[in-house]
């Protein structure tokens, strides 16, 4: 004798015994995560790619720095408080001098020769490359640079104190560009979940040499 089961308890077992739709499920499970992993993939990707253009930017700005006229004025540092007469060793003192972010204005055409190499971005018709060549994400707004003695040279030196330059960068963040918005949409929130991430100053320290940006000594003297 067989025995059949009601329409409903029959209908029932074909529903959960059905798997033609199964990969179509297991897809829509994973693929939120697999769009969060590659997202983060390329995100955290472009973030490194923008670090090490920061670090490297930071580089040849303080070596820009070093053959260029002060962004500020540095006559504080060839001033000494201790008892020194002219031709003795310049004295390791800590007095600075700084000027850019956070502090006052740096000289608006020696900032801008900083930046630009004195050609533009992108522009290299001079042969001289800035901070904007390698790093366009950074503006003058982010660029501190100090001066400091660096203990070299004698008191008197013709052409001034030899100095340290630090050159740093501040108030840079790197924003994500589609992590805030997946992290929106999943997380039904207007505001960015992820928000930003401040990227390091990366200070870079160099001693300084003719600190002139004038090509011709003439030139500077007309």
């Amino acid at each position: 004798m067989v025995t059949r089961g009601s329409p409903r308890s029959l209908a029932r077992r074909r529903f959960w015994a059905e798997s033609s739709g199964l990969a179509l499920t297991e897809m829509l499970l994973v693929f939120p995560i697999f769009i969060f992993v590659v997202g983060a993939m390329i995100e955290f990707g472009t973030m490194m790619f923008q670090w090490n253009q920061t670090v490297k930017a930071m580089q040849l700005g303080a070596r820009l720095a070093a053959v260029s006229s002060p962004l500020t004025d540095i006559s504080a540092l060839n001033i000494y408080t201790a008892a020194v007469a002219p031709g003795d060793p310049a004295p390791l003192e800590g007095l600075s001098v700084s000027c850019g972010a956070g502090t006052t204005a740096c000289d608006a055409t020696e900032l801008a020769r900083l930046l630009t190499g004195g050609d533009g971005c992108g522009d290299l018709s001079t042969g001289v490359s800035g901070i904007c060549d390698v790093a366009p994400f950074i503006g003058a707004e982010n660029l501190r640079i100090t001066y400091y003695r660096s203990g070299l040279g004698y008191v008197g030196r013709p052409f001034g104190p030899v100095v340290s330059i630090t050159l740093e960068v501040r108030n840079l963040n790197f924003d994500f560009l589609l992590l805030d918005d997946l992290s929106r949409f999943f997380a039904r929130d207007e505001d960015p979940v992820l928000g930003a991430i401040a990227i390091p100053a990366h200070p870079v320290t160099i001693t300084s040499e003719d600190m002139s940006s004038c090509a011709d000594p003439e030139d500077c003297e007309a």
